[in-house]
């Protein structure tokens, strides 16, 4: 029986290392705007709740039919007597009255250890709820209750509707036995809190004017505007504008940091912007200083030399030079950007040049603890 359990377990860590790399970018941008930074504990234990759900899943699903065209149940698939279960048990449980050692064959029965493990599946889930998202019991009841009805309306309709009949019956205890578990889980909780790190407590024991604008973290927001800017540059080719990304790129980050107080939107999401190396808002030559060497003069090589009309009419020579050169660049600039990354002190040469640094735009709650001001618009604000 154990085995069988096995199974699935097995291929839910499989599959974790792929479910946590979708998660991982909305993870990091609401670990951002929620709490300005990444904490590990916090970060471990959604990770485990991510690993967690997918072994419930996997546990409740498979094994799964050969064939999405699976042969029609012979009997009923609906099980809605509340507490069939118990009589379950006691009808396939072989019990002597007379004999006191004979009812631990109620342990080792599969009835009863079918019941135990649909109680243990959410236990987890309890305990997540009731230490790291301090909910309510209602809201604890609710919420594994909502868990399991979700469970089971995934086996009824053959996983919404892949497979062409269920292959797994819908059931009423399992409903009750699964909220239980939450219930468990959630006691559990409270009762361990005590030894472990409180959540709420774990942003007043880093040291937040401490912290530092990640390379993980301008990554996500060169993702993010990345992303936006290849949606304006098709719109823009739709109507019939015959513009280049690098051109909609070096327009972009020269022009919007200007107006939004050095961010641009990837800065925003993930609430941090540019400022002066000395403190205070970053001026415009020093915006298109920074700017205009990155994605202006070393993006444009990239973007206009491969194949451009001006690297053809070159001839072979100089075209392969160009190419070389370009090449060599895009070495020395990744080497760079290594060593400065091992080297977590040291700025990046067009961040040295422009005299400009990326600061964190900490949570209001947290500003105080960061040692930040208030933004300038909060200021006008409360004037």
């Amino acid at each position: 029986m154990f085995q069988t359990y096995l199974f699935p377990i097995s291929y839910a860590f499989m599959a974790f290392p792929v479910a946590a790399l979708f998660f991982t970018m909305p993870f990091l941008i609401v670990q951002y705007r929620r709490h300005g930074y990444i904490n590990k504990i916090r970060a471990l234990v959604l990770y485990l709740l991510l690993l967690y759900l997918l072994n419930a899943f996997f546990l409740v699903l498979l094994p799964m039919p050969d064939s999405r065209h699976n042969a029609a149940p012979a009997g009923s698939m609906i099980q809605l007597v509340p507490l069939q279960f118990i009589q379950d048990i006691l009808q396939n449980t072989e019990i002597t009255r007379g004999d006191p050692s004979s009812y631990l064959n109620v342990l080792t029965g599969a009835d009863f250890l079918l019941a135990a493990f649909n109680v243990l599946l959410t236990v987890p889930f309890g305990m997540f709820l009731g230490y790291y998202f301090r909910t309510r019991w209602v809201v604890c009841i609710v919420l594994s209750f909502a868990l399991s009805l979700l469970f089971e309306i995934t086996q009824i309709t053959g996983i919404f509707g892949f497979f062409d009949h269920p292959y797994r019956i819908f059931d009423v205890d399992d409903m009750i036995t699964n909220t239980l578990g939450g219930i468990v889980g959630f006691r559990i909780a409270l009762w361990i809190s005590g030894l472990l790190p409180r959540i709420e407590k774990l942003d007043s024991r880093e040291d937040l004017s401490a912290k530092k604008v990640t390379y993980t973290r301008r990554a996500l927001a060169f993702m993010l505007d990345s992303v936006l800017l290849m949606i304006v540059t098709v719109l823009l080719n739709l109507l019939s504008l015959n513009v280049t990304l690098w051109a909609v790129t070096t327009v972009y980050f020269l022009s919007l940091p200007l107006l939004t107080g050095g961010r641009t939107f990837g800065k925003w999401i993930v609430r941090i912007r540019l400022q002066a190396e000395e403190g205070g808002p970053a001026r415009p030559w020093m915006i298109w200083v920074r700017y205009g060497v990155l994605y202006g003069i070393f993006g444009g090589i990239n973007a206009l030399t491969p194949d451009s009309p001006l690297t053809l009419s070159m001839g072979t020579a100089l075209s392969a030079l160009l190419r070389i050169s370009v090449v060599a660049a895009d070495l020395a600039f990744f080497i760079h950007l290594v060593m400065r990354m091992i080297k977590r002190d040291r700025p990046l040469f067009y961040e040295e040049w422009s005299r400009t640094r990326n600061v964190i735009t900490w949570p209001q709650q947290h500003r105080a603890a960061a040692g930040v001001e208030a933004e300038p618009q909060e200021l006008i604000d409360k004037e």
